[in-house]
């Protein structure tokens, strides 16, 4: 371990906080609004201004919180609260419980991204000790992880500041490396309506099973093409485009010809301009080879494509103002990622460049018996100690 990351003083401080936020079942399918008054009186007893932004339905919310003047240009350390589900059967312990094995935490959201959540709260007491020459704003949002659908408002409550923000850096866990770029994300429902009947008539029917696998065989020869012909980053660790089938449902029985079949679906895309017009792309293509074929034997039968949610990318933000101003303590860089995080709503629908720069590895995200490293932690600490300092100046 580095020494001044094992031995950080605050260390204690974030472990505990990661207890309390481990204790929130914030799954997404769940009200985050319990873990959100936990962090709005938390911020508001350290005298920031905080404001809570609740959803259409009023059962989850995003937070802000400022500590620091208004009237410069700030940094952002932004965060979501909820978490995938942890079906408590694979863990060897309570997924809603912190457990502490050697030097690792155990929890779900430990990494993702809950241990970030626990190092800003733990170092938060510090930016309020002073006086800071310019505003850092803690963002904590709602549903990130089913398709960044908090973020948008944090974005835009950014957005119509008199002054917004600079820069925001974002908690996803990237072991504390900086990562300077995301692909998007598209995620598609197809429903293939066939015509069906019983199965020893099989031939004159439309058998949407069939045909969706047929569609789901061009989505795999797309994201071929994309690996043999690009375009390309070799900045990510998947240097293209990919597409990916990842759910399929149809079908009633044996000797039934399914008239309906759903399937998910996935593009990411390196290129923000090239997203919609590749899935357009893909999307005429399928019907011109498959829906001639099936009108003719059924002129009812159809594809239904439904845009279930969509993210941007996250472009390179190095290249602006304050990323320069504070690239001398930032850590070292770790290419571009392709998971998603909410950098690139921040810098499409805010106008506020990003990166992301949290503790913990993606490796261990979404998986039975998460964990982060302790020591993960103990560098997010050092990190924001130098921030701190930096923006005293």
């Amino acid at each position: 371990m580095h020494a001044s990351a094992q031995d950080h003083p605050r260390l204690d401080a974030a472990i505990s906080h990661l207890a309390d936020l481990i204790g929130f079942d914030t799954t997404s399918a769940y009200s985050n609004l319990a873990i959100i008054e936990h962090l709005r009186r938390f911020f508001a007893e350290l005298g920031a201004d905080v404001t809570v932004l609740p959803d259409a339905s009023g059962e989850k919310a995003n937070l802000v919180a400022r500590l620091g003047p208004a009237d410069v240009p700030g940094i952002v350390l932004s965060g979501h609260t909820d978490v995938v589900p942890a079906n408590p059967g694979s863990w060897q312990s309570d997924p809603f419980r912190m457990e502490r094995r050697g030097s690792r935490l155990f929890g779900r959201g430990t990494c993702d991204m809950k241990g970030f959540a626990a190092c800003v709260m733990a170092a938060a007491p510090a930016f309020a000790n002073g006086k800071l020459t310019r505003p850092v704003y803690f963002c904590f949002s709602h549903d990130e992880e089913v398709g960044c659908l908090g973020a948008p408002a944090i974005a835009r409550h950014l957005a119509a500041l008199e002054v917004p923000p600079a820069l925001a850096i974002i908690g996803e866990p990237s072991e504390m490396q900086l990562i300077n770029g995301q692909k998007g994300k598209i995620a598609m429902e197809v429903t293939v309506h066939g015509d069906g009947g019983h199965s020893s008539f099989a031939p004159q029917h439309v058998n949407a099973v069939e045909y969706a696998s047929r569609i789901i065989a061009m989505i795999g020869d797309r994201s071929r093409r994309y690996e043999r012909e690009g375009p390309y980053d070799t900045d990510f660790s998947v240097p293209h485009a990919t597409t990916l089938a990842t759910i399929v449902e149809g079908g009633v029985a044996t000797n039934v010809t399914p008239d309906s079949c759903r399937f998910i679906f996935e593009l990411r895309s390196i290129d923000q301009d090239a997203a919609q017009p590749d899935m357009q792309a893909l999307i005429s293509d399928v019907e011109a080879t498959l829906l001639p074929e099936m009108r003719a034997i059924a002129p009812d039968a159809q594809i239904e494509w439904q845009e279930m949610f969509s993210y941007p990318a996250m472009g390179d933000a190095t290249g602006c103002e304050m990323f320069k101003q504070l690239e001398p303590i930032l850590p070292p860089r770790g290419g571009k990622v392709s998971y998603g995080s909410e950098g690139g709503v921040f810098e499409i629908v805010g106008d506020i460049p990003s990166i992301i720069i949290g503790p913990g590895s993606i490796r261990q995200a979404h998986k039975p018996d998460e964990f982060i490293e302790i020591d993960q932690l103990g560098q997010c600490l050092a990190f924001f100690d130098e921030l701190d300092a930096w923006m005293r100046r």
